[in-house]
């Protein structure tokens, strides 16, 4: 219960309290806040007056100091907003959301994106690999992925502008130009808190003293350049143009009544990666995907073959170490219906038929993509994430 006039079944309700950085119309400079119903707390404000002893974790114009600050002040500073939202004793400075203007809510230091769905492996194994194993022989003994480009991740509503790159017609001509191929990839992003040292991997069990919440990824991927250019060493130009976040970020702790155990493991893991006895770091989140206001897909998170844990372990196993900020991403998530345009249309063979008589294979200048998740909560409430939105603009001297 709250003191505040939230709708029930709201995805900002008492239970997410996400964490994001926002400014107003009236007052330009960002800070950081927390979404409760259609209202944000301005942290800096209510923190300098309900617990001074914090100030210095919310203040700044970005998350990195509460990210920073460890799992302990994110489990006291998540206690004292619950209170604060449920006892109208202790009222808080807040904006509402419609005036809130979002921000890139944390400094991106490193970013990884794995390949954690065994339906979407398996479908693009299909298409590209049709007389081989859809899957490669090393896909089910550790998760894949690569480093992406920090730089380029952007907050939702950053328009996409088209990339241009190499690329090799049908014919064989190597061509240079905008992307003909389009697309989008629906995934689940970990934001990394506390860091590690150089030289010590993480341990799963040591995951949640980690990472301190999740948000939505849009990766982008131009497939016709990646197709040409990703043999041997993998994505390169045809990802690092743009990958959207939610300016939301929900901590871990949101997330307790949405965890789930990993889907049946076929192959024997390594000690490093084997979660058999561990805590459970699968999650039932369900994501939709609007392509121009029209739902085009509706990915489930639950079956994801690796967790993020296994995920971190993984990317850390050769003492590669943790830096507060560090984003790495599920991969595509396409478990119970495909999270991209590639497997959707099936590599532009059987086009999706839009409301307004148009048809897709992939984008088109002007398209815009909206992917948003929710999650259950405690008491049958739910739990959001918010959205990430992108549109397509044409390319530069387009």
């Amino acid at each position: 219960m709250t003191w505040l006039d939230i709708p029930a079944g709201h995805p900002f309700g008492v239970a997410a309290l996400p964490y994001g950085v926002f400014s107003t119309p009236t007052d330009p400079h960002p800070r950081t806040g927390v979404a409760i119903g259609d209202l944000v707390i301005d942290l800096p404000a209510t923190v300098r007056r309900l617990a001074p002893s914090l100030a210095g974790a919310v203040a700044g114009p970005s998350l990195d100091a509460l990210l920073a600050a460890g799992p302990g002040t994110w489990a006291e500073l998540r206690e004292l907003l619950t209170t604060w939202v449920t006892d109208e004793v202790h009222r808080a400075y807040l904006v509402l959301h419609a005036d809130a203007i979002m921000h890139l809510p944390f400094t991106v230091a490193d970013y990884v994106d794995f390949y954690a769905s065994e339906e979407h492996a398996t479908n693009l194994g299909r298409m590209f690999r049709p007389d081989q194993a859809p899957l490669t022989p090393n896909w089910k003994h550790l998760p894949i992925g690569y480093h992406g480009r920090a730089g380029t991740v952007v907050v939702s509503g950053t328009e996409i502008t088209r990339p241009s790159g190499q690329r090799r017609t049908p014919d064989g001509e190597i061509t240079f130009g905008p992307s003909q191929r389009l697309d989008i990839e629906a995934e689940l992003g970990y934001v990394v808190g506390a860091g590690s040292r150089l030289g010590e991997p993480v341990e799963l069990g040591a995951f949640d003293r980690h990472v301190f919440g999740v948000c939505l990824v849009n990766d982008w991927s131009a497939r016709d350049i990646q197709a040409w250019e990703y043999v041997p060493l993998g994505p390169f130009l045809g990802k690092s143009f743009a990958t959207s976040i939610s300016p939301w970020i929900l901590p871990l702790a949101a997330l307790d009544h949405a965890r789930v155990g990993p889907p049946e493991r076929t192959v024997p893991l390594l000690p490093y990666l084997d979660d058999e006895k561990a805590q459970p770091w699968g999650f039932d989140i369900h994501l939709e995907v609007r392509l121009n206001g029209h739902v085009v897909s509706q990915p489930s998170f639950a079956g994801m073959y690796w967790t993020g844990a296994q995920m971190l372990a993984h990317m850390t196993a050769n003492g590669a170490s943790l830096r507060t900020g560090d984003l790495f991403a599920s991969g595509t998530i396409s478990g119970g219906s495909p999270g991209c345009l590639i497997e959707l249309s099936w590599n532009g063979t059987n086009p999706i038929h839009l409301p307004d008589g148009s048809r897709r294979t992939f984008l088109d200048d002007g398209d815009e993509v909206v992917i948003t998740a929710t999650a259950p909560g405690p008491g049958g409430s739910i739990v959001g994430l918010g959205e990430v939105r992108g549109r397509v603009r044409s390319p530069l001297g387009g």
